[in-house]
Protein backbone atom coordinates (compact mmCIF):
# COMPACT_ATOMS: atom_id res chain seq x y z
CA UNK A 1 0.00 0.00 0.00
CA UNK A 2 1.44 3.37 -1.11
CA UNK A 3 0.72 6.01 1.52
CA UNK A 4 2.13 9.99 -0.15
CA UNK A 5 1.56 13.03 1.71
CA UNK A 6 -0.34 15.37 -0.18
CA UNK A 7 -0.49 19.58 0.10
CA UNK A 8 -3.67 20.79 0.76
CA UNK A 9 -3.39 23.03 -2.45
CA UNK A 10 -3.48 19.54 -4.55
CA UNK A 11 -7.06 18.36 -2.99
CA UNK A 12 -8.84 21.88 -3.62
CA UNK A 13 -10.27 20.02 -6.60
CA UNK A 14 -11.77 17.57 -4.81
CA UNK A 15 -13.11 19.51 -1.72
CA UNK A 16 -16.38 19.76 -3.32
CA UNK A 17 -19.95 17.83 -2.51
CA UNK A 18 -20.02 14.03 -3.05
CA UNK A 19 -23.82 13.92 -2.81
CA UNK A 20 -23.73 12.54 -6.71
CA UNK A 21 -21.76 10.01 -6.11
CA UNK A 22 -22.20 6.66 -4.75
CA UNK A 23 -20.37 5.79 -1.46
CA UNK A 24 -18.22 2.94 -3.07
CA UNK A 25 -17.68 5.79 -5.89
CA UNK A 26 -16.92 8.72 -3.56
CA UNK A 27 -14.05 6.09 -1.83
CA UNK A 28 -12.26 5.23 -4.86
CA UNK A 29 -11.84 8.66 -6.05
CA UNK A 30 -11.30 9.53 -2.34
CA UNK A 31 -8.32 7.25 -2.25
CA UNK A 32 -6.84 8.50 -5.59
CA UNK A 33 -6.80 11.70 -4.56
CA UNK A 34 -5.09 11.24 -1.25
CA UNK A 35 -2.02 9.17 -3.70
CA UNK A 36 -3.37 5.99 -1.56
CA UNK A 37 -2.81 3.28 -4.02
CA UNK A 38 -5.19 0.30 -1.74
CA UNK A 39 -5.88 -3.35 -2.98
CA UNK A 40 -9.41 -3.87 -4.09
CA UNK A 41 -9.80 -6.54 -0.78
CA UNK A 42 -8.71 -3.72 1.55
CA UNK A 43 -11.62 -1.54 -0.44
CA UNK A 44 -14.18 -4.04 -0.06
CA UNK A 45 -13.76 -4.07 3.81
CA UNK A 46 -13.78 -0.42 4.19
CA UNK A 47 -17.15 -0.36 2.70
CA UNK A 48 -18.15 -3.42 4.98
CA UNK A 49 -16.81 -1.10 7.59
CA UNK A 50 -19.50 1.17 6.71
CA UNK A 51 -22.08 -0.84 5.65
CA UNK A 52 -21.82 -2.50 9.44
CA UNK A 53 -21.66 1.30 10.78
CA UNK A 54 -24.73 2.29 8.95
CA UNK A 55 -26.54 -1.06 9.82
CA UNK A 56 -25.48 -0.26 13.52
CA UNK A 57 -25.75 3.36 13.98
CA UNK A 58 -30.13 2.54 13.39
CA UNK A 59 -30.24 1.15 17.44
CA UNK A 60 -27.32 2.35 19.05
CA UNK A 61 -26.65 6.44 17.74
CA UNK A 62 -22.97 5.51 16.93
CA UNK A 63 -22.44 8.52 14.64
CA UNK A 64 -24.66 11.60 13.78
CA UNK A 65 -24.22 10.85 9.81
CA UNK A 66 -26.88 8.54 8.05
CA UNK A 67 -25.75 9.34 4.92
CA UNK A 68 -23.15 6.97 3.76
CA UNK A 69 -21.35 8.40 0.73
CA UNK A 70 -21.07 11.63 4.05
CA UNK A 71 -19.82 8.57 6.09
CA UNK A 72 -16.89 7.64 3.56
CA UNK A 73 -15.50 11.18 3.19
CA UNK A 74 -16.04 12.17 7.13
CA UNK A 75 -15.28 8.85 8.64
CA UNK A 76 -12.90 6.64 5.99
CA UNK A 77 -10.99 9.78 4.41
CA UNK A 78 -10.72 11.69 7.38
CA UNK A 79 -9.02 8.74 9.38
CA UNK A 80 -7.06 7.47 6.62
CA UNK A 81 -5.41 11.39 5.64
CA UNK A 82 -3.37 11.01 9.03
CA UNK A 83 -2.05 8.11 7.51
CA UNK A 84 1.54 8.94 6.79
CA UNK A 85 1.89 10.88 10.09
CA UNK A 86 1.78 7.93 12.43
CA UNK A 87 4.77 6.73 13.89
CA UNK A 88 6.16 3.53 14.58
CA UNK A 89 4.19 0.23 14.71
CA UNK A 90 1.84 0.44 17.30
CA UNK A 91 -1.19 2.82 17.78
CA UNK A 92 -3.32 3.88 20.54
CA UNK A 93 -6.67 5.58 18.91
CA UNK A 94 -8.03 7.20 22.74
CA UNK A 95 -11.85 7.67 22.33
CA UNK A 96 -12.25 5.98 19.53
CA UNK A 97 -15.74 5.61 19.37
CA UNK A 98 -17.58 4.19 16.61
CA UNK A 99 -13.80 3.10 15.68
CA UNK A 100 -12.31 6.20 14.19
CA UNK A 101 -9.30 7.00 13.13
CA UNK A 102 -8.34 3.59 14.59
CA UNK A 103 -10.57 0.94 12.37
CA UNK A 104 -9.69 2.51 9.14
CA UNK A 105 -6.23 2.92 9.94
CA UNK A 106 -6.19 -1.00 10.68
CA UNK A 107 -7.56 -1.93 7.46
CA UNK A 108 -5.41 0.54 5.57
CA UNK A 109 -2.40 -0.84 7.62
CA UNK A 110 -2.40 -4.56 8.57
CA UNK A 111 1.47 -4.45 9.38
CA UNK A 112 0.74 -2.07 12.69
CA UNK A 113 -0.58 -2.76 15.94
CA UNK A 114 -3.70 -1.08 16.79
CA UNK A 115 -5.32 -0.25 20.58
CA UNK A 116 -8.60 1.20 20.29
CA UNK A 117 -9.87 2.41 24.22
CA UNK A 118 -13.49 4.03 24.87
CA UNK A 119 -15.27 3.90 28.14
CA UNK A 120 -18.51 3.26 26.49
CA UNK A 121 -19.60 -0.53 26.30
CA UNK A 122 -22.49 0.16 23.96
CA UNK A 123 -19.37 1.47 21.06
CA UNK A 124 -16.93 -0.95 22.35
CA UNK A 125 -19.55 -3.91 21.77
CA UNK A 126 -19.96 -2.64 18.37
CA UNK A 127 -16.04 -2.71 17.64
CA UNK A 128 -15.99 -6.27 18.82
CA UNK A 129 -18.40 -7.25 16.06
CA UNK A 130 -16.16 -4.94 13.59
CA UNK A 131 -13.59 -6.74 14.46
CA UNK A 132 -14.71 -10.08 13.87
CA UNK A 133 -16.22 -9.62 10.66
CA UNK A 134 -13.58 -7.72 8.97
CA UNK A 135 -10.63 -10.19 10.70
CA UNK A 136 -8.66 -7.41 12.29
CA UNK A 137 -6.05 -9.62 13.65
CA UNK A 138 -3.79 -6.30 14.36
CA UNK A 139 -6.60 -4.80 16.22
CA UNK A 140 -6.51 -4.96 20.25
CA UNK A 141 -10.20 -3.00 22.12
CA UNK A 142 -10.50 -1.72 25.21
CA UNK A 143 -13.47 -1.11 27.30
CA UNK A 144 -12.09 1.11 29.69
CA UNK A 145 -11.08 5.22 30.01
CA UNK A 146 -7.78 5.42 29.20
CA UNK A 147 -6.64 6.51 32.84
CA UNK A 148 -7.39 3.05 33.60
CA UNK A 149 -4.43 1.95 31.05
CA UNK A 150 -1.26 0.91 33.11
CA UNK A 151 1.17 3.69 32.29
CA UNK A 152 3.93 1.22 31.70
CA UNK A 153 1.89 0.14 28.30
CA UNK A 154 3.38 2.71 25.25
CA UNK A 155 2.68 3.07 22.17
CA UNK A 156 4.56 5.01 19.35
CA UNK A 157 2.01 6.91 18.26
CA UNK A 158 -0.99 8.39 20.64
CA UNK A 159 -3.77 9.50 18.58
CA UNK A 160 -7.58 11.13 19.28
CA UNK A 161 -9.91 12.58 16.63
CA UNK A 162 -12.12 15.20 18.58
CA UNK A 163 -12.11 13.30 21.71
CA UNK A 164 -11.56 16.27 24.32
CA UNK A 165 -9.45 19.42 24.55
CA UNK A 166 -5.54 19.13 23.52
CA UNK A 167 -4.43 19.69 27.24
CA UNK A 168 -7.15 17.29 28.79
CA UNK A 169 -5.49 14.85 26.50
CA UNK A 170 -2.16 15.41 27.49
CA UNK A 171 -2.40 14.87 30.99
CA UNK A 172 -4.45 11.54 30.49
CA UNK A 173 -2.97 10.36 27.48
CA UNK A 174 0.56 11.64 26.93
CA UNK A 175 1.70 9.03 29.32
CA UNK A 176 1.26 6.45 27.06
CA UNK A 177 3.46 8.31 23.97
CA UNK A 178 7.13 6.65 24.10
CA UNK A 179 9.38 9.59 24.23
CA UNK A 180 10.43 8.57 20.80
CA UNK A 181 7.13 8.94 19.32
CA UNK A 182 4.61 11.30 18.52
CA UNK A 183 1.31 12.13 19.90
CA UNK A 184 -1.56 13.40 17.36
CA UNK A 185 -4.48 15.74 18.06
CA UNK A 186 -7.13 15.85 15.39
CA UNK A 187 -9.06 18.79 15.23
CA UNK A 188 -11.43 20.78 13.09
CA UNK A 189 -10.42 24.86 13.03
CA UNK A 190 -7.27 25.94 14.00
CA UNK A 191 -6.87 25.52 17.78
CA UNK A 192 -5.62 28.39 19.13
CA UNK A 193 -6.88 28.52 22.39
CA UNK A 194 -6.17 24.80 23.12
CA UNK A 195 -2.59 25.57 21.96
CA UNK A 196 -2.25 28.21 24.53
CA UNK A 197 -3.30 26.19 27.45
CA UNK A 198 -1.00 23.37 26.86
CA UNK A 199 0.72 21.38 29.20
CA UNK A 200 4.35 22.90 29.73
CA UNK A 201 5.86 19.23 29.42
CA UNK A 202 4.95 19.02 25.65
CA UNK A 203 5.92 20.96 22.69
CA UNK A 204 3.78 21.02 19.92
CA UNK A 205 5.94 19.98 16.57
CA UNK A 206 3.39 21.36 14.42
CA UNK A 207 0.08 22.44 13.31
CA UNK A 208 -0.80 21.13 9.89
CA UNK A 209 -4.08 21.82 7.66
CA UNK A 210 -5.41 18.22 7.12
CA UNK A 211 -6.94 17.96 3.67
CA UNK A 212 -10.17 15.47 3.12
CA UNK A 213 -11.20 15.12 -0.50
CA UNK A 214 -15.17 16.36 -0.43
CA UNK A 215 -14.71 17.99 2.67
CA UNK A 216 -15.67 21.76 2.60
CA UNK A 217 -14.68 22.01 6.58
CA UNK A 218 -11.14 22.95 8.21
CA UNK A 219 -9.62 19.77 9.61
CA UNK A 220 -6.17 19.92 11.42
CA UNK A 221 -3.85 17.99 13.24
CA UNK A 222 -1.58 18.84 16.03
CA UNK A 223 1.63 16.89 16.29
CA UNK A 224 2.92 16.96 20.03
CA UNK A 225 6.44 16.02 21.00
CA UNK A 226 6.29 13.91 24.57
CA UNK A 227 9.12 14.86 27.25
CA UNK A 228 12.27 12.67 27.33
CA UNK A 229 10.10 10.62 30.63
CA UNK A 230 6.34 11.70 30.33
CA UNK A 231 5.09 13.07 33.30
CA UNK A 232 2.91 11.14 35.47
CA UNK A 233 -0.85 11.70 36.13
Amino acid sequence: MSLNRVASDNLSSEASSCANLSAEKTLARGLEALGMACPEEIKRQLMAFIELLHKWNRVYNLTAIRDKPKMVTLHLLESMAVAPFLCGTEVLDVGSGAGLPGVPLALLLPERRFVLIDSNAKKTRFLHQAKAELGLTNLTIETARVEDLPVTQTFDTVISRAFTSISQFMLTSGAHCKPSGVIIAMKGEYPVAELQAMPGAYAVKAVLRLSVPFLNAQRHIVKIVPPPQAPSR
